[in-house]
């Protein structure tokens, strides 16, 4: 579909000849705030993009994308991290770290030590095999999402990085300034 078949006013609006996707951002009219519809055509996108990967890792690894993404977090740091850091990491609770760790515990892709700066903590470690799945599955993982984002021109990716770079460090300094107004209270 060339540009000149989009309604520029809506981009969400498909050409004659497309089916309209029905997604987070479907809902959108032009009365809604620009921030609104930015925030949802992020999450539209996150969310085909994790939905896809999560389906990919089950019929390939058969492995959950919330366990791959806890061998990453293992990956980076390989002398092992506490359970409330990866928590913390993931955005996730306490008891769903522990549910996804016993879980690759059972398969021997972790092992639980005890913390070398708090013997009644411990720290989740990748074993020499989790090391090596780990390793397979990123590759390919790297793959795909090289594949669903390969329409999207060098160029435009970059602008998108350092736009979204921007946004983040602008979230990341609110939240900042509301925790010491909160402390000033």
């Amino acid at each position: 579909m060339s540009d000149n078949d989009r309604n520029d006013d809506n981009p969400d609006q498909p050409a004659a000849d497309e089916a309209p996707v029905l997604d987070l951002a479907s809902r959108l009219t032009q009365d809604h705030h620009q921030s609104l519809k930015l925030w949802l055509r992020m999450l539209s996108c996150t969310v085909k993009i994790e939905n896809e990967i999560r389906g990919r890792l089950r019929a390939t690894f058969g492995i959950t994308l919330p366990r791959f993404d806890l061998m990453a977090q293992l990956e980076r740091y390989p002398e092992g991290l506490r359970m409330g850091e990866l928590s913390k990491r993931m955005m996730v609770t306490g008891g769903n770290i522990t549910g996804i760790t016993d879980q690759l515990e059972q398969e021997k892709l972790v092992v639980r030590v005890p913390d070398p700066k708090d013997g009644r903590a411990y720290s989740v470690k990748l074993t020499a095999s989790g090391r090596r799945a780990f390793a397979e599955m990123a590759v390919v993982h790297e793959g795909w999402i090289a594949e669903l984002l390969q329409d999207m021109p060098g160029a435009d990716k970059g602008r998108l990085i350092d736009l979204l770079s921007q946004m983040k460090q602008h979230l990341y300094s609110a939240d900042r300034s509301a925790d010491r107004n909160a402390d000033e209270k």
